[in-house]
């Protein structure tokens, strides 16, 4: 019997130069699927920062998710350009990003925009820039549970809302908060910080809701704890890493069952030592933010980073006579989501063939706006 090809080989690898960003479309169409066993697409709110491929969010929209997060205008109106209905801007704009998200609200009608405010000045900006274009602001007040990023606390959000109501131009559909700081590898654990970090933001909805006559939407979370938001059926998920999962959220979150489905390929181009290999992976082509190991060999698991520079990653391993000049690693980044960002393009593998690519087209800070 022919022995079957591990899932991540590409046949034609020697085709294409590296270092690359090879993306797996099924597996990727299996970790929507695991996603949405955990509760419908109406309650999920993906955050594209991870992907910033159009193509990959077309293939969320076909498996019933209509809601999205970006993290830039450009992640929005990649949104936008393949008629996404809903689309959040999870940033604070300050005045030229909403002059920006202005103008993707006259060029795209379709899609319905929104984004953060967490000050008295911020909203008073947003609400002349739009107020002078004849359009209507849609914000989510952004709440700060402990991460000390953006956000006020809950206590102080009844009077931000109240100075937002006074403004003209503007509407306020609800809260948002990113718990990011709560990552405990116990998902039990974790679980019981997410309850205790929002009772107090489900009691200033509770309150809010009864004083207006009307309910406001709640979107929260991100990977570590998006399925546990998900399970509390009463407010919109936002986790973005599951698209592609990486070796740091499998480390991490055991419990949550996605597949990798980015890798970065790169070849053996000197072998300096008898127990070392140079690789051309450098800090330009892995995102460089953690300490080592940045990214995690799949068939040569046991080799160990001794140095990295910009061009160049250098690999103890045992026996470096097993490798030769031009061999072909495939990585598993420990984070994902700024490794696509340092790509232009990523290679589709499928039945272990390279078959084309899409465009990395997000990772521009402009596209069109």
């Amino acid at each position: 019997m022919k022995e079957e090809k591990p899932w991540y080989i590409a046949d034609n690898v020697d085709e294409y130069d590296s270092p690359a960003l090879f993306i797996y479309p099924d597996r990727i169409k299996n970790n929507i699927h695991t996603l949405l066993e955990n509760a419908g697409p109406e309650i999920f709110r993906p955050h594209v920062k991870t992907n910033k491929i159009a193509e990959v969010c077309e293939m969320m929209l076909t498996a019933g998710i209509s809601k999205f997060k970006a993290a830039t205008i450009a992640e929005t109106e990649m949104l936008a350009m393949i008629s996404a209905p809903d689309v959040l801007l999870a940033y604070p704009p300050a005045s030229p990003k909403i002059r920006r998200l202005i103008r993707l609200i006259q060029k795209y009608p379709g899609t319905r925009f929104s984004c953060l405010v967490d000050h008295p000045d911020g909203a008073q900006l947003i609400s002349d820039l739009f107020n002078a274009s004849g359009l209507t602001a849609f914000v989510y007040i952004d709440l700060n549970l402990g991460m000390n990023r953006t956000g006020v606390t809950p206590e102080k959000a009844t009077a931000l809302y109240q100075k937002i109501k006074m403004l003209p131009a503007m509407k306020v559909l609800g809260f948002h908060s990113y718990d990011g700081h709560i990552r405990d590898q116990d998902v039990n654990e974790r679980r019981r910080n997410v309850e205790q970090a929002f009772e107090p933001v489900l009691k200033l909805k509770k309150e809010l809701e009864k004083l207006e006559g009307k309910s406001l939407t709640l979107i929260a979370g991100g990977t570590p704890t998006g399925l546990i938001h998900a399970a509390a059926g009463d407010r919109e998920s936002s986790p973005g890493t599951f698209i592609f999962w990486d070796k740091g959220y499998s480390d991490l979150l055991q419990e949550q069952k996605f597949e990798w489905a980015a890798l970065v390929i790169s070849r053996v181009i000197s072998i300096p030592a008898k127990d070392m290999i140079c690789m051309d992976l450098g800090h330009k082509s892995v995102a460089a933010e953690n300490p080592q190991p940045r990214i995690f060999f799949l068939n040569a698991p046991d080799a160990v980073p001794v140095s990295q520079s910009e061009e160049h990653l250098v690999l103890k391993v045992s026996d470096a006579t097993s490798f030769k000049p031009g061999d072909v690693l495939y990585g598993v980044p420990l984070h994902i989501c700024p490794t696509v960002a340092l790509y232009e393009k990523a290679w589709l593998v499928e039945n272990n063939h390279v078959t084309g690519s899409w465009r990395v087209i997000a990772r521009n800070r402009e596209i069109n706006v």
